[in-house]
């Protein structure tokens, strides 16, 4: 199939992300958010062509959500290098909610969301400063519903990085790529949205050979309205649209090498936003690297999970 390529526009980002992810539209007050993992930030925007704000983190960010207490919205949670922080106010506190039970030496949060019981998902990336990238990373559970400390359970294990993760419309079923495998599984989901069973491929993409093209590696993923699948394909420069059979429905040419994550929002639903990351020398090559990229596409997105606290 060949790849279509939109109009894209690119928000005002300056300085642009060094590896922009887990973008995510707040319905309420109309302003996409998202992370800059590797420049330590938090960011959101306006679509009026306004600046983007971004606030400084201690560590690296691998995921937020928007939270809610006691059934009002309290701002977001944020998942940094080894534990998950509630941050009440923009540019505020940040007070921890759970420790993930990981070595931050050589491990990290990465990709993770919401499920629709307002629990938060948090997989990681083992990547130690010397040695083997072994599969040693993790895909946890934050419970953080009830009164007294979170519950953290660790779901899936064997993870080098975790990547991909989202739901179908009705919860039944559970998507996620450990990136190096080149692949998309899915687990049907019992009543509590868990995993269950053996997964199955949804879809398979060739690994990097010398002496051919490379069409990429699955990165982050969303989910529309009709139940299917968006992720794009880092150091792909594409997104894809993949049905819940796995079969490929559209595949849009994005402007950039490294696409990290999709995410449908804007105020019906139906823009089309991509993070972006900036790889060796790709700033000065592709302009737009780093930048979010959104377009207009004719299926909405699902409103955004929230993270209930206790």
């Amino acid at each position: 199939m060949p790849a279509s390529t939109p109009d894209w526009t690119a928000l005002p980002i300056q300085p642009p992300a060094q590896l922009g992810e887990s973008p995510f539209w707040h319905p309420l007050e109309e302003r996409l958010y998202w992370v800059d993992i590797d420049g330590r930030a938090l960011l959101r925007a306006r679509l009026d062509g306004s600046a983007p704000e971004r606030w400084p983190m201690p560590t690296e960010p691998g995921c937020i959500a928007p939270a809610r207490q006691h059934g009002k919205t309290a701002g977001l949670v944020v998942s940094l290098r080894g534990h998950v922080c509630h941050a009440p106010e923009w540019g505020g506190e940040l007070t921890e909610v759970a420790q993930l039970p990981i070595d931050a030496q050589h491990e990290r949060g990465n990709d993770g969301k919401c499920d629709a019981l307002g629990r938060l998902w948090v997989g990681t990336r083992y990547a130690p400063a010397k040695g083997p990238r072994e599969p040693l990373g993790a895909l946890y559970c934050i419970d953080a519903r009830g009164p007294g400390p979170a519950r953290v359970r660790r779901m899936l294990s064997g993870i080098s990085t975790a990547n991909g993760l989202a739901w179908s419309p009705d919860g039944r079923r559970m998507y996620f790529s450990d990136t190096p495998t080149h692949e998309i599984r899915v687990w049907d989901c019992n009543d509590q949205l868990e995993p269950v069973g053996e997964p199955r491929v949804l879809h398979r993409f060739e690994r990097e050979q010398a002496g051919k093209s490379y069409g990429g590696r699955p990165d982050g993923a969303s989910i529309d309205a009709q139940g299917n699948y968006w992720c794009a394909l880092y150091a792909g420069a594409r997104v894809l649209r993949l049905s819940p059979q796995g079969q490929i429905l559209e595949e849009l040419a994005v402007p950039v090498q490294h696409p990290t994550m999709p995410c449908l929002g804007g105020p019906d639903g139906r823009q089309l936003f991509v993070t972006t990351g900036r790889g060796g020398d790709e700033a000065a090559a592709r302009p737009l690297a780093g930048q979010v990229l959104h377009t207009r596409v004719p299926v909405a997105g699902l409103p955004v999970a929230w993270c209930e606290l206790g």
